[in-house]
């Protein structure tokens, strides 16, 4: 049974799990790990550009943005974490920060120092090439964005971000049924996926008009699945949800 301590490492048991296979050796290896929680307020930078972090953080509750920040202010938002989710495991090889990581939300979260880390790690080599396989997921996440703002239309874009951070979130159970948390504001979408905030704005409109998704009161609730992952072209292969294919299946059934 989980412990108050070993509670935190569930949840990223969960997401690994929908990535790999983890041996009992490289669960409680996880779950032993030592780590400090602390509550964030909304947008809180975490770390910032320039740092040398000397933890590595898992996101308890809340979502949490990757960002970069130009001379005049304006910002890119270059990913969106949520429960489950290490945004910053490259932090353990790549020792100077070369962007910003900061709070969406209010957040919980779960700072695990890299010199305990590392030991664990050289130890369970299993378990370091499942962070290892995490970490280029994360990777082909942006390859997946880079193609939507390079080719993607706007309508294409919104909905192929929904239909990612739907199943993200349904692997460590945080989608209900056809519904997931959609946390970011709509200027923090644009910022994401290269749109103004009034071009945002209307595409949210078509979606609706057409009866693909609502969103209400920061909750998403996809209307006709089928449809929206043909407006996006929507393959999920990025996600290598290999150990969760019956979700993404009876996701294709929401509608």
């Amino acid at each position: 049974m989980p412990t108050a301590h070993t509670m935190p490492m569930e949840m990223l048991t969960r997401k690994l799990d929908s990535i790999t296979r983890l041996g009992e050796a490289e669960r409680s290896a996880l779950l032993s790990l030592p780590h400090t929680v602390r509550s964030l307020p909304a947008r809180h930078d975490i770390a910032r550009f320039g740092d040398r972090p000397s933890h590595c953080c898992l996101v308890l509750q809340g979502w949490v943005s990757r960002y970069a920040a130009l001379s005049d202010g304006d910002r890119q938002i270059l990913s969106f974490y949520v429960a489950g989710d290490m945004p910053d495991l490259q932090s353990l090889h790549l020792h100077r920060m070369d962007h910003n990581l900061a709070t969406l939300t209010a957040c919980v979260i779960a700072f695990i120092p890299h010199d305990e880390l590392r030991p664990v790690l050289r130890r369970h080599p299993d378990l370091a090439d499942a962070l290892w396989r995490d970490t280029l997921i994360d990777a082909a996440h942006y390859r997946e964005r880079i193609t939507s703002l390079g080719r993607r239309q706007a309508l294409g874009r919104v909905a192929h971000v929904f239909c990612e951070l739907y199943l993200r979130q349904r692997v460590v159970g945080l989608a209900t049924g056809p519904s997931c948390p959609l946390a970011p504001k709509q200027s923090e979408l644009a910022d994401a996926l290269g749109l103004t905030s009034v071009h945002l704005n209307r595409v949210l409109r078509t979606l609706r008009q057409r009866k693909l998704v609502t969103l209400t009161g920061g909750v998403l609730t996809i209307e006709d699945w089928d449809e929206l992952v043909t407006v996006a072209e929507f393959d999920p292969t990025f996600l290598h949800q290999d150990n969760d294919a019956p979700a993404i299946h009876e996701a294709a059934k929401i509608a």
